[in-house]
């Protein structure tokens, strides 16, 4: 759930002395344990294709990347998509993630809930087997 509009910046590269654009975020993730995360849409295009609004819910396709400046890292995430997503209502007597609060002792957490993407989006992360194998046996390992 996008919680909070940053607002948006721009700029001057003093390197190229190209003029940039950026819109800052900040979301909340849904589950037992939220946490909060500030994303950036960077590019006066992709601000204007990207249409978010604080208070809504939305699946953002992001990339992250670290760099290093004076020795210290900074580390960002960059959306590059969006979509506006429906959240389900809280259960009645429980929480917004659906679960009820504990009466007097510990209960187990319910189990996440996880999106899949759409069809169209293929996963970068998906291993095969044959990543891993060039089609001979495995049995020459060392130990």
């Amino acid at each position: 759930m996008i919680i909070q509009d940053l607002g948006e910046q721009s700029g001057t590269s003093n390197r190229t002395g190209n003029t940039w654009k950026k819109h800052e975020w900040l979301l909340e993730t849904f589950g037992n344990f939220p946490r909060k995360v500030k994303f950036t849409i960077f590019g006066e295009n992709r601000i204007n294709t990207i249409p978010i609004e604080a208070g809504k819910a939305y699946a953002v396709s992001i990339d992250i990347e670290s760099r290093e400046f004076n020795g210290r890292w900074y580390t960002d995430v960059m959306a590059f998509a969006a979509r506006q997503i429906e959240v389900p209502a809280p259960a009645q007597g429980g929480n917004s993630f659906g679960n009820s609060a504990p009466q007097g002792g510990y209960t187990q957490p319910s189990q996440p809930t996880f999106v899949t993407p759409a069809p169209e989006q293929q996963n970068p992360f998906t291993v095969q087997e044959s990543d891993f194998s060039n089609g001979e046996a495995d049995d020459n390992l060392p130990f």
